[in-house]
């Protein structure tokens, strides 16, 4: 048998593809620190995002790839991760943000907010650097959904500083307005909020920073998006008809302004019955026939969940506090393939 050697370990390395980007782990520098002890063989694996759906499959096949060829008798693996930064974003010097995904819909009343926060929320929990910005000027609700109500004193001469709940950095308009009262911005005041938003917070690094925008796709919409601007888009609808229309039209905004669209997530799918059975109470397969029609990717279905309402009113996002729940996972994984999505464009 061989001689174990450095060499030898990436060879047998270049052999293992990630699924999604479709490259071998060499070739997308994604091998670190090979280290190689007579038959002990140890490495790093550097994700492109800590919320990588095919986590343990790349490790289990990296590991069996060089044991098949290397003959090692012991494989140690250190899973890490380094979150690529859009290229756009790279070329502006007032933040540290690398990513930043708008949240948007073609109407009101589909579950925007809830996909944002615990899209925010669950890509905090693998362990990434996440903000949230609720630029919604029509229904600021993300303090109430986060459980947050005021942000921290102002230092003076200081940037201002963002909330934090459950690891987000949280930012709102709502935060400018007392409770209650009715905001009545004008264009020109919105933008030059919005810009503040992203350049006067003291947001630090983040691999991701969620936006969630107000919903249809006026000139309100339209303006934020090209203030922003997004490293990619997610539409979110419901499957009734009317719905559908509605978020295409959204679809096709992104499109216009040259937003990637990530993918689309069909919120308040079915009601799941105690004897397990499904009642489509909006209809069925709305979110799927949107993703055929306009050629995005379909995230998957979100089922209508009282703990998703309860939890939007008492600041307890669900993929926290029911993580069992079928519409927590359903939402966890959404937050993965959304990762997924802006690595594989980062990186195309």
């Amino acid at each position: 048998m061989q001689e174990i050697s450095k060499e030898l370990v990436l060879k047998a390395l270049s052999t293992v593809l990630d699924p999604d980007l479709k490259r071998d782990l060499v070739s997308l520098n994604m091998i670190e620190d090979v280290v190689v002890e007579g038959k002990k063989v140890s490495f790093k694996i550097v994700l492109t995002t800590p919320a990588c759906p095919l986590r343990d499959m790349i490790e289990k096949d990296a590991r069996r790839a060089v044991i098949a060829i290397t003959g090692a008798e012991e494989v140690h693996i250190e899973m890490k991760a380094k979150v690529p930064e859009d290229k756009k974003l790279k070329l502006n010097q007032d933040h540290q943000i690398k990513n930043i995904i708008a949240v948007g819909s073609g109407k009101g009343g589909v579950g925007k907010s809830t996909v944002a926060v615990n899209l925010a929320v669950g890509l905090a929990q693998s362990g990434a650097k996440v903000g949230l910005l609720d630029a919604d000027i029509y229904g600021p609700n993300i303090p109430m959904m986060m459980g947050i109500h005021q942000l921290p004193p102002m230092v003076e001469d200081q940037k201002i500083q963002p909330a934090v709940a459950y690891n987000v950095k949280l930012m709102s308009i709502g935060f400018m307005v007392q409770e209650g009262q009715p905001l009545i911005w004008r264009g020109p005041m919105l933008h030059s909020a919005i810009k503040q938003f992203l350049t006067d917070v003291e947001w630090g690094e983040l691999d991701y920073l969620i936006v969630d925008l107000p919903p249809g796709t006026g000139d309100v919409q339209l303006s934020l998006v090209q203030t922003i601007p997004p490293s990619g888009g997610v539409i979110v609808t419901t499957p009734q008809a009317v719905s559908i229309d509605d978020a295409f039209r959204a679809v096709s905004m992104f499109e216009k302004l040259e937003v990637p669209v990530l993918g689309i997530v069909e919120n308040m799918s079915y009601l799941r019955l105690p004897d397990g059975s499904e009642l489509n109470v909006f209809g069925e397969g709305g979110g799927q026939k949107l993703a055929v029609l306009s050629g995005a990717k379909f995230l998957g279905t979100v089922p209508m969940d009282t703990d998703i309402r309860q939890g939007g009113d008492d600041g307890r996002p669900i993929v926290l506090f029911a993580p069992e729940s079928e519409s927590a996972q359903a939402l966890m994984q959404i937050s993965k393939l959304i990762a997924a999505e802006i690595s594989i464009r980062s990186l195309a």
